[in-house]
Parts: C-alpha cells; structure tokens; sequence
C-alpha cells in the first residue's frame, strides 16, 4: 500500500468515509440553520441568542471542522486528478488547505466571542 501525505485518512477507503461523514455533518448543520432561520422571525437579538446556545457553538464547530476535512479530502482529490504540475499542484493545495484553515480558526474565534 502507497502512503500519500496529502491524504487526510490513511487509504481510499478511510478517505471515503470521512468524506461521506464530513457530508453528513454539513448537512445536519445546514438542517438546523434552515430550521432556525424558518422558524423564528429573525432579529439581532433573536441572531446572537441563537449563536450564543452552547449547542449551537459546538456543532458550528464541528460543522467547521467538517469543512476542513471536506475541503482537504476534496482539494486533494480532485488537484491530484487535474492538475498535473507538481509545483503548481502543491502551491494550489498549500494555499487552498491554507485558506481553509483560516475559516476554521476564524470561526472559532468569532464562534466563541458571542
């Protein structure tokens, strides 16, 4: 078996399932948002009392980690299959993964400042 750094999981397989779970997560999340925004007759005040539930910051986080591990997975994935370059692959995945991470932590920190 090849081990490839650029992998998130360990083999296809692994990065199949994680693929698939990060999905689920999104979608859970997105579920709740789309419930939230349906439900409730949006405000500022009603926006940060939603954001500033415990639950809601946990699973935006979680949903933002899901997001780095989507995003990595797929950039990989699909910088791997078009982009023949080696130098210019690796400049596009640094960059891309780089800016992926930049919406993770700046989530958190916006996520846990409300």
């Amino acid at each position: 078996m090849v081990k490839v750094a650029g992998t998130f999981g360990r083999s296809g397989v692994h990065d199949y399932v994680l693929l698939r779970a990060s999905a689920l997560i999104l979608l859970a999340y997105v579920l709740y948002f789309i419930g939230f925004v349906t439900f409730t007759d949006i405000t500022y005040s009603a926006w940060v009392g939603f954001f500033s539930l415990t639950l809601t910051k946990v699973f935006s986080l979680f949903a933002l980690i899901a997001m780095l591990v989507h995003a990595w997975i797929g950039l990989w994935q699909v910088l791997t299959d078009y982009v023949k370059c080696t130098a210019l692959r690796a400049a596009l995945q640094f960059v891309l993964t780089s800016v992926a991470f930049i919406y993770l932590l700046s989530g958190f920190v916006i996520l846990w400042g409300v």
